[in-house]
């Protein structure tokens, strides 16, 4: 058995490690791969150019390196028949919690307004709110989403979440479909982008979303890029409709020089590092996987490619 690995980020050294000490009868290569195509049968992959893929014709499975799926997704020439499995391991799903808290306490908080005073030398309390009078809304409620709502328990918030089809979450308020969207909206003062990519989520965080949303509430996308409208934020932030934003992913990253969100004061930025894939415990989860198809059992986190996730 043998093993191509592909990723933007410089862990390839990480990874095979990682593999060797799970692993060591398979044969694990990095991209690029200069050996018999034939050779490799499975791919852990983040962002492969478009069509790399389709050389190696003996592929069983293609796992992605990362949560989402969209950067295999837009491939044209996706290998047909090859099942795709998303990365759900622990160390993934902590990363993501650990940022959707402290994102949202940081909003909870007035940390934005304090670093305007902080800048304007002024020192004056404000008001705070007790959680209870907030409610934390978020959309997705796969693996990161369910955990993150867990994670803020703790905190007291009123906690809702939206889903394309039905979820039941102990101490959530669920919503889903289209039918649900406007109530779900209606009651959430701090809004958590978590879904993942697809033609039905694109854009999703627009003008008339936060239209629907209590003046002055707070966006934090950690989700994708491709579902903010950018242009609408700004405007909301103008506004006072939306009074602040955290962001981790953008429509093109880096995120230009020129953009306005860096000098914009009711915008906090991250480099996409809201979580990242652990190779420790992450290899445990795709030798786990592996073994398993090698033994004729059926893969776990499958994507369903006509849904995106």
């Amino acid at each position: 058995m043998a093993l191509l690995i592909k990723t933007d980020i410089d862990r390839g050294t990480a990874w095979a490690e990682a593999l060797a000490a799970n692993f060591p009868e398979l044969k694990v290569y990095t991209w690029p791969y200069e050996g018999d195509p034939a050779e490799i049968d499975y791919a852990l992959v983040w962002q492969p150019p478009e069509g790399e893929l389709k050389h190696y014709p003996n592929l069983k499975a293609i796992f992605s390196v990362g949560a989402g799926i969209d950067h295999l997704a837009s491939d044209p020439d996706l290998p047909q028949g090859v099942p795709v499995v998303r990365m759900v391991e622990p160390g993934l799903t902590a990363g993501m919690s650990e940022y959707v808290v402290w994102a949202a306490m940081s909003h909870h908080r007035f940390m934005l307004d304090y670093a305007a005073q902080r800048r304007e030398k002024v020192w004056e309390e404000l008001l705070q709110l007790p959680a209870e009078a907030r409610q934390v809304g978020v959309l997705g409620l796969g693996v990161l989403g369910r955990d993150a709502l867990e994670k803020l328990k703790p905190f007291g918030f009123r906690l809702a979440g939206w889903s394309r089809s039905p979820k039941t979450i102990s101490g959530v308020t669920c919503f889903h479909g289209i039918g649900g969207f406007d109530e779900f909206l209606a009651g959430t003062d701090i809004l958590v982008c978590l879904l993942p990519l697809t033609p039905e989520t694109e854009s999703i965080l627009n003008a008339e979303t936060f239209a629907k949303l209590p003046a002055g509430a707070a966006v934090i996308n950690a989700g994708r890029g491709g579902h903010l409208v950018e242009e609408d934020l700004l405007e909301a932030l103008e506004s006072g409709q939306i009074g602040g934003a955290t962001l981790d992913v953008f429509r093109e990253e880096p995120l230009p020089e020129e953009h306005p969100f860096w000098e914009h004061p009711r915008v906090v930025i991250t480099p996409h590092i809201a979580s990242m894939t652990v190779p420790e415990s992450a290899v445990r989860v795709v030798v786990a996987n592996i073994q398993r198809l090698e033994a004729g059992e059926a893969l776990q986190h499958v994507v369903d490619m006509n849904r995106g996730y």
